[in-house]
């Protein structure tokens, strides 16, 4: 994937916020809400329920000014954080400076999300740059993994801590996005194989046929058929070669999966809003959109795209 720039934005504030309690946590992102809607700031929070709710009995009031979301049910899937969520609330509002509070990664995510969590957070950087935004992003200090913590730091070119506000000596997203960019297993079951456009159908119905075998119930068995159709048409469209789809039971989950030859070099692929002309990129931004899940790997000799939907 190419580099994300990792200079200073002059006007794309994208702070980390560490937090070991519900008490730090409320004297980070209260007065973030409070003093930006004194200066006018469209503020938008999107966080865990628990902690929804936690904010907005502090708020009392003050949170009906405030576009309140369950970033559980928002961002169960990170590659749909961006489009659906950050990008929504700050694209409709580009005449005034923006606050968002987005909380992306919490206790409760698994080790299989987790990569994704990373590298959205990386992203945000390339996808606003030169935005007239702000989004802090709270981190559980307690909870969360040192790991977890470490990233952050390169994924933020600030760090808000207690009364501390400091730039961030490890700031390098771009190695955050390359670290996670790891080969995702062969599955054992057989594929089908997609040589061009006559089997991109073929390949809906094989994908509904294995769905349904794993019990997978309408209407997830129809977002499947989207979901393969979008996944071998892109495939087709920017690739030279064949790809090839399988589709299997996992964890709990039904994975859709297509592997081609091609190197995805875009990557914001599927994580922007609609061109003007309303055609452009809706593959894989439709795919982000219905997915629990999507990991991504993409190398000199080929990409992988892994689709998770709870079963």
């Amino acid at each position: 994937m190419n580099a994300i720039s990792t200079s200073p934005d002059p006007l794309f504030v994208h702070p980390a916020l560490f937090y070991g309690s519900d008490a730090e946590y409320l004297a980070g992102l209260v007065p973030f809400v409070t003093d930006g809607l004194d200066l006018d700031h469209p503020v938008a929070v999107a966080v865990p329920g628990p902690r929804l709710d936690l904010l907005r009995d502090a708020l009392g009031d003050t949170a009906r000014h405030v576009t309140m979301l369950d970033m559980t049910r928002e961002g169960r899937n990170p590659g749909r954080i961006i489009p659906r969520v950050l990008r929504r609330f700050a694209d409709a509002r580009t005449d005034r400076h923006v606050r968002i509070v987005g909380e992306p990664i919490w206790a409760g995510r698994s080790g299989v999300e987790y990569p994704a969590c990373a590298q959205h957070e990386a992203l945000i950087n390339a996808a606003f740059t030169g935005r007239d935004v702000t989004i802090l992003c709270p981190y559980d200090t307690v909870a969360l993994d040192a790991g977890v913590i470490a990233d952050a730091r390169e994924t933020h070119p600030v760090v808000w801590e207690g009364d501390r506000r400091y730039t961030s000596d490890h700031y390098a997203p771009d190695r955050v996005v390359a670290r996670y960019n790891a080969p995702l297993p062969h599955a054992s079951d057989g594929a089908f194989a997609v040589e061009g456009p006559a089997d991109v159908s073929p390949a809906r119905r094989f994908a509904a046929q294995r769905g349904r075998l794993f019990g997978l119930t309408e209407p997830r068995l129809a977002d499947l058929e989207l979901i393969a159709g979008e996944l071998v048409t892109n495939s087709l469209v920017h690739t030279a070669g064949p790809c090839r789809l399988g589709v299997w039971a996992e964890d709990g989950h039904l994975v859709c999966e297509v592997r081609d030859g091609g190197r995805l070099t875009d990557p914001l692929a599927g994580r922007r809003p609609p061109e003007d002309d309303g055609a452009s990129g809706l593959g894989l931004l439709l795919v982000n959109d219905l997915a629990d899940l999507v990991r991504l790997h993409t190398a000199a000799d080929g990409t992988t795209v892994r689709v998770l939907l709870r079963l």
